[in-house]
């Protein structure tokens, strides 16, 4: 079982909608899981009860994050042969990015790819052919985006059998 931390961000209705259209088309975790950032990625190295508590700790006072996806970005996967097209916040994004980076501290220390960058985003295209992604990416930053919203919220996610599970909820204060 991994386990892992993401936050499925307050938006409207609408733009959650307009977001899934395009999921359903290009991406294949469409229907495992809604739109979301991903915080800590799936490990194995930990009980839940200790990533919990480690989370618990620091998101301690963490006030929610001022989110706007303005801009789609392209982006080869470091680990398989997928290319993705990522919607990715102006506002927000250091925020999310600092709070990334705190939440691997401690006992995720080690847990994290340095090899990897961290870019804070929502997947609405994964592809084995880049130009897919290009092509979504072009459409959807040919149109003024802004979608904004709120992470106020991160769940703490058991991923196993094909299953993604909330373990917790920890709202952001």
């Amino acid at each position: 079982m991994d386990l892992l931390a993401l936050s499925y961000p307050a938006i409207s209705e609408a733009d959650r909608a307009w977001i899934q259209s395009i999921r359903a088309e290009y991406d294949s975790q469409y229907e495992l899981v809604a739109p979301h950032f991903t915080l800590v990625f799936p490990t194995s190295n930990h009980q839940p009860e200790a990533l919990s508590a480690h989370l618990g700790a620091q998101l301690q006072g963490q006030p929610p994050i001022a989110i706007t996806l303005a801009c789609a970005i392209v982006v080869k996967d470091p680990l398989y042969e997928y290319t993705h097209t990522f919607l990715v916040p102006d506002q927000g994004f250091s925020a999310l990015v600092k709070l990334h980076d705190k939440l691997y501290s401690g006992p995720l220390a080690g847990d994290l790819r340095l090899d990897i960058p961290f870019i804070p985003h929502i997947t609405v295209a994964s592809a084995l052919d880049p130009q897919v992604c290009k092509r979504v990416a072009d459409e959807i930053n040919g149109h003024k985006l802004s979608i904004s919203g709120f992470v106020r919220v991160i769940d703490i996610i058991s991923f196993a059998n094909g299953t993604v599970t909330t373990l917790e909820q920890i709202a952001l204060q």
